[in-house]
């Protein structure tokens, strides 16, 4: 019997910087404790044979399948990949063991997709770093799975660790590591809304991106003045992605230093800033998300926002420690379609 290889990666969660992980900017993930865990049997042949706890039904599959929107095109993506780069010679037999939550914006694809290559990196006793192993991970879901996604969600789930966020300059994939601060923790709530990346809507707003980076003449949105922003002669949509960008991003580092500085209530004003700015500039939201993101507010959290790419899924609120039983009580008695996810802090 061959022998078995195991990889795993968490969940993420992206406390603010959205959107920006593909125009130039700066964001910062943190690590859940959900996550999942991929058992991997080389084969000789050219099968991908999936079995996982979410789906009754087991998938089998040709390495030289083309993605067809199933969900386990993130393996075979993933598979190939891992041929690619010289790590197995075949296809291969997957057990999959997930606790993410599937359309929840807390990044399943990427965490299936590096915990695959992991399993595969581990099979083959050597192989890419984990940074080369996120920029795999990436090819598979940009050239295989055709979501125009950034790199954010496969450094998360390939660098990050519990108890801290990943500080990360998309444009370089430099990095820092910083503690979250022991007394406040970030919480996750499913708003009831499942989302899918392959929709179109994220391809839509990756687009309209591109229109405005193809007028300034830039890759880097994020990177732009305002001012020349505001002035130019462009049409009204790619104008509100390109300032949301470039906000989004200077909010990022302004979190950054309130964080390492202990000033919690200026992360949390930031955060709403942030959604306010998905709502309106980048209308990535959905009013039930709203809805949900001004109660968390009112029930005393400091700032709320969506997470992730936009169009259902999660919010992330900051909360002092010992407020979320109450809080949580309070929050999902109105909004009962909601549920709690995950908590990140020190």
């Amino acid at each position: 019997m061959p022998d078995t290889f195991t990889g795993s990666a968490p969940g993420r969660v992206n406390l603010i910087g959205e959107h920006t992980d593909y125009n130039g900017g700066m964001v910062l993930p943190a690590a859940l404790s959900i996550g999942l865990e991929v058992a991997l049997m080389p084969r000789k042949d050219s099968a991908v044979a999936v079995t996982s706890n979410g789906y009754d039904a087991p998938s089998i599959r040709d390495i030289d399948d083309d993605a067809v929107g199933e969900w386990s095109d993130p393996c075979v993506g993933a598979i190939r990949e891992a041929n690619a780069v010289g790590m197995l010679g075949g296809g291969a037999t997957l057990d999959v063991h997930s606790t993410i939550p599937e359309g929840s914006g807390l990044s399943s694809s990427a965490a299936l997709i590096v915990a695959v290559l992991k399993a595969a990196r581990a099979a083959a006793g050597d192989g890419p770093n984990d940074i080369e192993l996120a920029v795999a991970a990436r090819r598979v879901e940009n050239h295989y799975i055709g979501v125009p996604c950034g790199i954010m969600d496969q450094m998360a789930v390939a660098l990050a660790t519990p108890g801290t966020a990943m500080a990360l300059d998309t444009k370089t994939l430099d990095y820092d590591l910083v503690a979250l601060p022991e007394s406040y923790e970030m919480v996750v709530v499913h708003s009831g809304l499942t989302r899918k990346l392959t929709d179109g809507r994220y391809s839509a707003r990756k687009e309209e991106c591109d229109a405005a980076k193809r007028f300034f003449g830039t890759d880097d949105l994020c990177l732009l003045d305002r001012a020349t922003v505001e002035a130019a002669d462009l049409d009204s949509i790619p104008r509100r992605r390109a300032l949301h960008c470039l906000t989004e991003h200077a909010r990022v580092k302004f979190a950054l230093a309130a964080m390492k500085a202990g000033d919690m209530h200026s992360v949390g004003a930031l955060m709403n800033e942030s959604h306010a700015s998905m709502r309106d500039l980048f209308e990535m939201s959905l009013p039930e998300i709203d809805g949900l993101v001004e109660s968390a507010v009112e029930f005393g959290a400091l700032g709320a926002r969506l997470t992730g790419g936009g169009f259902g899924g999660c919010i992330v609120a900051c909360l002092e420690q010992g407020r979320r039983a109450s809080w949580l009580e309070r929050l999902l008695a109105k909004h009962p379609q909601g549920r709690f996810i995950d908590a990140v802090g020190a």
